[in-house]
């Protein structure tokens, strides 16, 4: 029978490796649907931020030569543009990384399907 010193070390030792497996345990569905927002969010700001620049620009061009507001046309289109090229550019690499990124469980498949 084990005595009491040793019970208590392998009592610590079973603590030890319950922490170790909770700490890589699956993270919650819940946690992938904020990144999934994050990534959302992150989109609508490019194409928003590239929207105002154009459109400041083109404000800022036509008050300072005193046109028509054609400058601010063409700059607010050449900013949507210019946003649009950015949210692309950032869905190529969420998509590369994705692809890159090994599946969960990979590892414990056999090819042979035994």
């Amino acid at each position: 029978m084990a005595e009491p010193d040793e019970s208590e070390r392998l009592a610590q030792l079973e603590a030890r490796i319950n922490a170790l497996k909770a700490k890589d345990a699956p993270k919650p569905h819940q946690e992938t649907h904020y990144s999934q927002a994050h990534l959302a969010w992150r989109m609508v700001i490019e194409l928003v931020a590239g929207l105002l620049i154009g459109f400041g620009m083109g404000y800022g061009l036509d008050s300072l030569f005193g046109t028509l507001p054609i400058f601010l046309v063409i700059f607010t289109l050449l900013g949507l543009a210019a946003g649009i090229k950015t949210m692309m550019r950032s869905a190529a690499e969420i998509q590369q990384k994705k692809e890159t990124a090994p599946a969960p469980g990979d590892d414990e498949r056999t090819e042979d399907g035994d």
